[in-house]
C-alpha cells in the first residue's frame, strides 16, 4: 500500500508545482513514486518538462507520471457496459450513449481519477502516490464518498432492502460497477451489508494519516488564504488529515502562520527556470504528518466528542442526532459520527464551538 499525498487550495497558487516537487523529493530517497495529474491540458507536461501520457511514463529514476484523461478511462469499460444491456435489460438505453457524453456529468472527472488512484495504490507498484487533482470541493467530495454514502445507506437500509426497483436493478448494478468503477462483486451478492463494509474500509483508509494526507497551498493573496482555510475545514469534515500549509512564492510570514496555527507553515521560494532544488528543500516535513490536528477525538471518560473545524464559524455548523450516530454539517460537507457502544443511546446534552473546536457532550 502506498502513501497518498494531495494538495488543496485556490487555483493559481502553485498546487501542481508543489505536487511535482514532492514527487521528486520522495523519488530522491529511492521510493517508487507515481505522480498523477487530473486533466488533459498541456500545462502539466510543460511544467514537468517531459511528455506525459494516459499510462505511467518514467520521468526519472523511481518516478513515473501519468495524466488522467476521463473519456479514455471511461471508454476502457464502456464497451463492456453496452454489451451487457441485452442480458440485463429488456429496453436498451445505452445504444446511443457514448463514454464522452457520460464523462461530462458533474463530478465524473474526480470520480474516475480517484478510482484510478485507488487502483494504482492496490497494484503494489508504488510507495508514494502524489495526486495533483483539482484541489477543490469536487476532490473532497470524492474522497469523502464513503462518509456520504454510508450516511444514506444507514438511514435508508430498510427502504433499499425492500425496494422493487433495487431488486430489479441489482443484477445490472454488479457488472456495470465492475466495468466502469472496477469494483469486484464476483465473490458476493450485492447487499447493503457488503456495501457498508466496503464504505467502512474507505473511511478507515481516509482517516489514517500515514495512508493519505493533504497539504494546503496558498500565496499571500487574501482570497487564496481564505480558500485554503475553507478547504482545511472541509477536509477535516470528511476525516482527511491536513498535514501542513505551504506558503508559495515568498518568505516566511508570522501573520500567515498564525492564521493556520497549529499547522506548521513551510515557505517556498519562487521557482526559477528548471531548478527544483530550492523548492524541494523547503517542502513540509512529510514524516511529521502524524502530529497534525486529528479531525476527531472521542473521550469516553468525559463522554465527549471533539471535532476540529477550522475555517468555519458557529453559524455554519449544524448538529443532527439520528439513532446511534451524530451528524455534523459544516459548509458543504457532512461528518457522520458513529458513536462507540459506551455512548450509543445517549442524547446530546450540549455542544460548544470554541477556538475552531466543536465539543459535543453526552
Amino acid at each position: 500500500m502506498a502513501q497518498i499525498l494531495t494538495f488543496l487550495g485556490k487555483g493559481g497558487t502553485g498546487r501542481t508545482t508543489m505536487a511535482i516537487a514532492t514527487a521528486k523529493y520522495h523519488a530522491s530517497f529511492g521510493r517508487r513514486v507515481l505522480l498523477a495529474s487530473q486533466g488533459s491540458g498541456p500545462e502539466f507536461s510543460l511544467l514537468l518538462g517531459a511528455s506525459v501520457a494516459s499510462e505511467p511514463t518514467e520521468i526519472e529514476p523511481n518516478l513515473q507520471a501519468i495524466q488522467f484523461y476521463t473519456p479514455y478511462m471511461l471508454e476502457q469499460g464502456w464497451e463492456q457496459v453496452k454489451s451487457l444491456e441485452a442480458k440485463y435489460l429488456r429496453t436498451p438505453f445505452f445504444k446511443e450513449v457514448y463514454g464522452q457524453e457520460l464523462a461530462v456529468l458533474p463530478g465524473m472527472d474526480s470520480a474516475f481519477a480517484i478510482n484510478a488512484v485507488r487502483e494504482y495504490d492496490a497494484s503494489g507498484k508504488y510507495d508514494v502516490i502524489v495526486y495533483d487533482g483539482t484541489g477543490d470541493r469536487d476532490t473532497l467530495r470524492m474522497l469523502g464518498i464513503a462518509e456520504i454514502a454510508g450516511w444514506y445507506l444507514r438511514r435508508f437500509r430498510q427502504v433499499l432492502e425492500g425496494s422493487d426497483i433495487v431488486r430489479a436493478l441489482s443484477p445490472f448494478v454488479q457488472p456495470v460497477s465492475s466495468a466502469v468503477l472496477n469494483v469486484d462483486w464476483s465473490q458476493t451478492e450485492f447487499t447493503p451489508d457488503q456495501l457498508d463494509d466496503l464504505l467502512g474500509e474507505g473511511k478507515q483508509t481516509l482517516s489514517n494519516a500515514k495512508r493519505i494526507a493533504a497539504y494546503l497551498v496558498t500565496t499571500e493573496d487574501p482570497a487564496a488564504i481564505a480558500v485554503a482555510k475553507y478547504r482545511w475545514g472541509e477536509a477535516q469534515q470528511i476525516g482527511l488529515t491536513v498535514g501542513g500549509i505551504v506558503l508559495n512564492r515568498r518568505s516566511f510570514s508570522e501573520t500567515i502562520a498564525a492564521e493556520f496555527a497549529p499547522l506548521t507553515l513551510s515557505a517556498v521560494p519562487t521557482k526559477v527556470g528548471d531548478d527544483w532544488q530550492p523548492i524541494i528543500e523547503n517542502l513540509p516535513d512529510f514524516e511529521s504528518v502524524a502530529n497534525a490536528p486529528k479531525p476527531m477525538e472521542i473521550d469516553l471518560a468525559a463522554q465527549t466528542v471533539r471535532l476540529f473545524l477550522p475555517g468555519f464559524d458557529k453559524k455554519q455548523v449544524k448538529l443532527i442526532q439520528s439513532g446511534p450516530e451524530v451528524t455534523v454539517e459544516a459548509g458543504e460537507q457532512r461528518h457522520n459520527i458513529f458513536l462507540p457502544p459506551a455512548l450509543q443511546g445517549k442524547s446530546v446534552k450540549g455542544a460548544k464551538f470554541q477556538n475552531q473546536y466543536l465539543t459535543i457532550s453526552f
